[in-house]
C-alpha cells in the first residue's frame, strides 16, 4: 500500500501538468492566431483601398468630355469629306472638266474617283464619331442611307460615267451632314485633305 501512494501523487502531478501546459498553449497559440489574422487583415484593407483607390483614378472619361472629343472628331472627318467633295469632284464637274474632250480630263476623273471614296469613308467616320454624341447621333441619323448611297461613286467617278444626279447626291449628302453638325453645335467647315490625304482615304 505505501508503494501506490507516491505514485498517484505522480500521475497526478503528470496529469496537472499536461492540462496546465496544454491550456497556456491554446490560449498563447490562440493569442499568436488572432494576432496574425489581425496583421494580415490590415495589409489586406490597405490593398483593398489601393485598389478603390486606382480604380477610381482609372475612371472612364466623363460624359461630357467624350461628347466633347465626338464632336470634334465628327467636325474633322466631316470637314475633309466637303472639302474633297467639293475641291475635286464638284467644283471640277461644274467647270466641265469631266467631259469628253476636256483639257485634263483624265487626271480630274483619276482625282474625281479618289475623292469619292475618301469622301464616303470620312463621311462613315464622322457617322461613327457621331454616335459619341446623342444630340449629334439623332441629328446625323436620317442621313445614313444618303451616306451608304455614295459608296459606289468614287468608281464611277474614275470611269467617267457619273452623271448630275450622282455629283448632286455628293452636294446634298455634304449639305444635310453640314446642317446636321450646325443643330448638334458641330459647324463643320470645308477641309482641303493633303495628296496624301486622298490617296490613303
Amino acid at each position: 500500500m505505501p508503494s501506490t501512494f507516491p505514485i498517484r501523487r505522480i500521475v497526478v502531478a503528470v496529469v496537472l501538468s499536461c492540462a496546465v501546459l496544454v491550456s497556456t498553449t491554446a490560449c498563447g497559440g490562440e493569442s499568436r492566431t488572432t494576432q496574425n489574422t489581425t496583421q494580415s487583415a490590415t495589409p489586406k484593407s490597405a490593398r483593398d483601398a489601393a485598389l478603390v483607390a486606382a480604380k477610381s483614378s482609372a475612371s472612364p472619361t466623363p460624359s461630357a468630355e467624350r461628347q466633347r472629343l465626338a464632336k470634334t472628331r465628327f467636325v474633322a472627318n466631316a470637314g475633309l469629306a466637303a472639302g474633297a467633295a467639293y475641291q475635286w469632284i464638284v467644283k471640277p464637274y461644274k467647270a466641265g472638266k469631266f467631259k469628253k474632250g476636256a483639257k485634263g480630263r483624265t487626271f480630274a476623273l483619276v482625282k474625281a474617283g479618289l475623292a469619292g471614296a475618301f469622301t464616303y469613308n470620312r463621311l462613315k467616320a464622322a457617322t461613327e464619331n457621331a454616335k459619341g454624341d446623342p444630340l449629334l447621333s439623332k441629328a446625323l441619323a436620317p442621313l445614313t442611307s444618303g451616306i451608304d448611297s455614295l459608296k459606289d461613286l468614287g468608281g464611277k467617278l474614275r470611269k467617267g460615267d457619273a452623271s448630275d444626279a450622282d455629283v448632286s447626291k455628293f452636294e446634298n449628302v455634304i449639305g444635310g451632314v453640314k446642317d446636321a453638325g450646325q443643330k448638334a453645335g458641330a459647324p463643320v467647315t470645308d477641309q482641303v485633305p493633303s495628296a496624301g490625304q486622298l490617296a490613303g482615304g
